[in-house]
Parts: structure tokens; C-alpha cells; sequence
């Protein structure tokens, strides 16, 4: 009975991680809910079939949750996921939220407005009080991350230059520099994937 009890806890568990972050690989929900070993996550993971869906990318699945995997949760009205191409955004994002150690406070796709004017950040967060924002950079065009950058020092110029700090999460070391320029007078720092993984 206690088993039975506790891998319907874990199962829950999983599933709101899985609702709250929309695609996680096998091996950040097997360090996320301490399955231990690969072969262990991949047993659990595969019984918990009726409730997911799953994909390969690279050289681990990805998870999402399927319409039975909402409604058991109680999250019918959330959006409905798919496999997509776009898939390594949101891994680098929950990548950098279990590197992180999951912020509690963690809200993705939040739209931070001031009067009309306003910038959807990848995700948001508090660290000691101040609010952290979060950047994704899988190989978009650096326009549209200087585009970003300038939004975020308008929100801070409209807002009466409240505090924050601005994280920046890219592939590739050979980005971090450029990233650093544009994001010049706002409070930044840089990880990349190597980094957090």
C-alpha cells in the first residue's frame, strides 16, 4: 500500500513538472525527481506511458504531456503540447532551471508591461527580492536578440529604473561575447548550455 501510495506521488510529481515546464528530457526528470539510474528514469518514465508523449531529439526522449496526462493533473485548460522543431529552446530554458536548482518563484513566458509597452520574457524568477529574467538564444538571428536587449532597457527606462537582472542562456561559447555587447548597461550574466548541462 505504501509503495503503491508513493509512485502515484512520484507519478503527480512528474506530471506537474512536465505541465509546468512543457518538455523535459528523460535525463532532467531523472535528476529533477532523483529516479537514479538511466534504466530506473526509463522504467518509470515507461510506465507512466498513458499519460505522455515523447519523442526522440539527439540522444534522449523528450517528454510532454498528452490529454490524459492534463486532465489527471487537473491541467485540461493548459495548452496542448506537440512535437516540435523548437524543442531545444525549451530544454535549454528547464535546463537552466534545474541548473539553478528551481527556483520556486520560476514563471515562464511572462509578459512584463509598463503603460503599453511591454517585452515577453522566456521566463522569470526572484533572486533575494529582485526580479531575474531569462533569455533564450538557440541560433536566432543576433537582431533579434539586440532587439530584445533594447526592450529590456526601455522597460527599465520606463520603469523608473527598477532593479533587475537580465540572464542570458546560449548554446554556443562563441555567442556568449556578442551577447555581452548588446546587453551593455543592463545587469546580465551569460551561461551557456556547456555550463549548466
Amino acid at each position: 500500500m505504501e509503495r503503491q501510495r508513493k509512485n502515484e506521488e512520484r507519478i503527480q510529481q512528474i506530471l506537474l513538472s512536465l505541465s509546468r515546464l512543457d518538455y523535459l528530457s528523460r535525463s532532467q526528470i531523472q535528476y529533477m525527481h532523483d529516479l537514479k539510474s538511466v534504466r530506473n528514469a526509463n522504467r518509470v518514465l515507461k510506465s507512466m506511458d498513458e499519460y505522455l508523449n515523447s519523442f526522440r531529439n539527439d540522444i534522449e526522449k523528450v517528454y510532454y504531456l498528452n490529454k490524459k496526462g492534463r486532465e489527471y493533473i487537473g491541467a485540461s485548460e493548459s495548452k496542448a503540447r506537440a512535437k516540435t522543431q523548437n524543442v531545444g529552446h525549451f530544454l535549454t530554458r528547464n535546463q537552466l532551471y534545474v541548473h539553478l536548482k528551481q527556483p520556486r518563484t520560476w514563471q515562464n513566458e511572462m509578459k512584463l508591461k509598463v503603460g503599453d509597452f511591454y517585452v515577453m520574457c522566456d521566463a522569470k524568477f526572484e533572486e533575494n527580492g529582485m526580479p531575474v529574467f531569462v533569455e533564450v538564444d538557440c541560433q536566432q538571428h543576433m537582431i533579434i536578440n539586440k532587439s530584445k536587449a533594447d526592450k529590456y532597457r526601455k522597460l527599465k527606462e520606463l520603469a523608473g529604473n527598477f532593479k533587475f537582472k537580465l540572464i542570458w542562456v546560449t548554446e554556443i561559447e562563441s555567442r556568449r561575447e556578442k551577447l555581452r555587447e548588446l546587453s551593455i548597461g543592463l545587469p546580465n550574466e551569460i551561461y551557456t548550455l556547456r555550463e549548466i548541462s
